[in-house]
């Protein structure tokens, strides 16, 4: 989440319009975590290699903040996708699986 709204901040610096929305929803046994800005949002060309190693929109950026947090996400049965937010700027969101009271595991 942090790779994401740090993403989403960057992205707005230029923006006249700055905002940063963070919502949560619960569907079944599903979160769905959406991070969405009101920057300039991605182009389309390049939205479908968002998530692949050293892709990068920013002059100085490495290119595997989104790799390496989709790994993460589908390594704990989640996935994340990018979509065009409405009015311009950019959603990502991703989902994670519920896990129920007794599987977590407090150890101390």
């Amino acid at each position: 989440m942090l790779n994401l709204i740090r993403n989403a901040t960057e992205a707005m610096t230029q923006s006249e319009r700055r905002l940063l929305s963070v919502s949560t929803k619960l569907i079944g046994d599903s979160l769905t975590v959406k991070v969405e800005d009101t920057g300039a949002g991605i182009p389309a060309d390049i939205a479908s290699r968002l998530f692949t190693p050293f892709m990068t929109t920013k002059q100085d950026g490495m290119g595997i903040g989104l790799s390496i947090s989709r790994t993460i996400i589908e390594a704990h049965g989640g996935k994340i996708w990018y979509e065009a937010a409405p009015g311009g700027g950019a959603a990502f969101s991703f989902t994670l699986p519920r896990i129920a009271q007794d599987e977590l595991d407090y150890a101390a």
